[in-house]
């Protein structure tokens, strides 16, 4: 299959989990689409697949409907309250963070020595529109981006938000889907507030060269014995 129609089908795709997404939040259109800054008509299109949603509309989206980025499927109940209050705007938010991907995507050619005709190569585009991208003017949409970190050989976590309240929210759930995973004794052992000084301690050794933690290590033999 070609990449423009890998693309077209992972927009498609994309779009009926957005509009999974949205129902099981009970999130009408007209709610997402003033949440992004856009037309209902433009939000129906990136349900629909026939439009490309970019990686900044889809973290703002994410945040609004509580969920973590990239799964787009049934959640639990949400805090209605509390869904728009904490919610940048999108006249601000996006503008910004199309420019912070964009100055991602021209450091990440420069890390791996490729030009624009090699970006453009890859989504088999012009060299114009990967400017585009770059800083800022075009949002690249999430099926593109994804084809340039397959490329680029990194992953989609390369681009995503770290620094703003919607960045932090998504980590704090990145971080408790790793929690998640730990095998249930050692996850109970890190959560007993009790456990933090040897947390603390595991943390400061697995810093430590191997020569001193063979001393630390001969010193209590000594004592043991």
């Amino acid at each position: 299959m070609a990449d423009q129609e890998v693309s077209e089908l992972r927009n498609r795709i994309l779009g009926i989990m957005i509009r999974s997404t949205r129902d099981q939040a009970r999130a009408s259109r007209r709610d997402c689409a003033a949440v992004l800054g856009v037309s209902v008509s433009r939000f129906a299109s990136y349900e629909d697949g026939t439009r490309a949603i970019s990686l900044p509309e889809l973290e703002l989206l994410a945040r609004y409907l509580e969920v973590p980025l990239g799964t787009f499927r049934a959640t639990d109940s949400l805090n209605e309250d509390s869904k728009e209050s904490r919610l940048p705007n999108p006249e601000l938010f996006l503008p910004l963070r199309h420019r912070i991907v964009g100055t991602r995507l021209r450091q990440l050619r420069g890390e791996k020595e490729k030009t624009q005709a090699d970006v453009a190569a890859i989504l088999d585009c012009s060299t114009s529109t990967i400017s585009d991208y770059e800083y800022g003017r075009r949002g690249i949409p999430v099926a593109d981006l994804e084809l340039i970190c397959r490329g680029m050989g990194v992953t989609l976590d390369y681009f995503m938000d770290r620094d703003s309240e919607v960045g932090a929210w998504h980590n704090l759930h990145r971080e408790f889907e790793l929690l998640k995973q730990l095998p249930p004794e050692v996850r109970d052992f890190v959560l007993k507030p009790i456990n933090q000084s040897y947390l603390e301690l595991a943390m400061k050794l697995s810093k430590m060269p191997a020569g001193q933690l063979r001393v630390i290590a001969e010193g209590l033999l000594e004592i043991t014995y």
